[in-house]
């Protein structure tokens, strides 16, 4: 049986939060004595961090001083941003955040017992205390992705890849298992530049990361190495799985049919893998993941080659 559910849709602008209230100081209290209160309690709170996990847990517990919540979902798709708070339940109420013509989100309350009108204004109102500070947070987040991304190909760039391999380095040691590494070149890039221009070369860089992704988990994350090298980081993922993943990449991107003014492209790419070693560094990893890349190459291209 479908649940019941219930969408509104939430536009608040400066002069609606003034009057509701927003905005005005007042010192924190233990505990709410109205629903003002709790609203001008919550948006000192919520202003304390650009971190959107940590605002909307604050804004799910403190809700439920007014309002029994289950649950509590929230989706920015642009973003790629998903949280979950709690346990499904059988009703629902949904809300779509906007402010002066931006998106903020969707955001679905959830629990077992139907919701009243009562309720409904109370958590529009309460809404109005968590609209800036979740602004702001996807603005810090939309700002922090930026600086990590490539601005051609959308993957990650090399700073971000700096600061995640490691991280999985260290995250596949504590939890003993492996971690693999793809490093993927455009067979004879150059000469699509010269032949074709740097706008079609341009465009084999965005079809090839697209493929790439394509091809992945989720978990998976893809890098921008070089010019025209991938860096592919396969957590959980052992050698041989990897060479798998390897193989699939190298199929899926010869697979596609690339133009240039009519002109089709024949495009193939050579894969390097490494899968980490006890007590090995990120920048052999690194290395050695790089030598098997050449070793592809130099046996003719459009293959995969593993390290020792």
């Amino acid at each position: 049986m479908k649940s019941p559910t219930q969408t509104n849709a939430i536009d608040f602008d400066s002069a609606k939060l003034q009057r509701l209230g927003f905005g005005q100081q007042s010192p924190l209290l233990e505990r709410p004595a109205s629903l003002g209160q709790l609203r001008q309690q919550m948006g000192l709170q919520l202003q304390t961090s650009l971190e959107p996990q940590r605002i909307l847990g604050l804004f799910f517990r403190e809700v439920q001083r007014l309002v029994p919540l289950d649950a509590l979902n929230y989706q920015h798709k642009s973003s790629d941003l998903r949280l979950e708070f709690g346990l499904r339940g059988h009703h629902s109420v949904s809300y779509s955040l906007s402010h002066e013509g931006a998106h903020l989100g969707e955001l679905v309350f959830r629990r077992n017992q139907r919701f009243s009108e009562k309720d409904q204004g109370n958590l529009e109102s309460l809404l109005s205390a968590l609209l800036f500070p979740m602004r702001n947070a996807l603005l810090y987040r939309a700002a922090t992705q930026s600086a990590l991304r490539d601005p051609l190909t959308g993957t990650g760039n090399r700073i971000a890849m700096d600061q995640t391999l490691q991280r999985e380095i260290d995250m596949a040691r504590r939890h003993m298992q492996p971690l693999s590494l793809l490093m993927l070149d455009i067979d004879h890039f150059k000469r699509i530049n010269d032949t074709h221009g740097h706008s079609a070369g341009d465009d084999v860089l965005k079809a090839v990361a697209t493929s790439i992704k394509n091809q992945l988990r989720n978990v998976d994350m893809v890098f921008r190495f070089g010019g025209e090298e991938f860096l592919i980081l396969l957590s959980n993922t052992s050698r041989e799985a990897a060479a798998m993943v390897g193989e699939r990449l190298r199929y899926a991107a010869q697979a596609e049919e690339h133009w240039a003014d009519e002109t089709r492209i024949d495009l193939t790419v050579s894969l390097g893998c490494s899968t980490l070693l006890p007590g090995e560094s990120a920048e052999s990893l690194l290395r050695r993941a790089d030598s098997a890349l050449y070793v592809a190459k130099r046996e003719g291209r459009n293959r995969l080659a593993m390290a020792g």
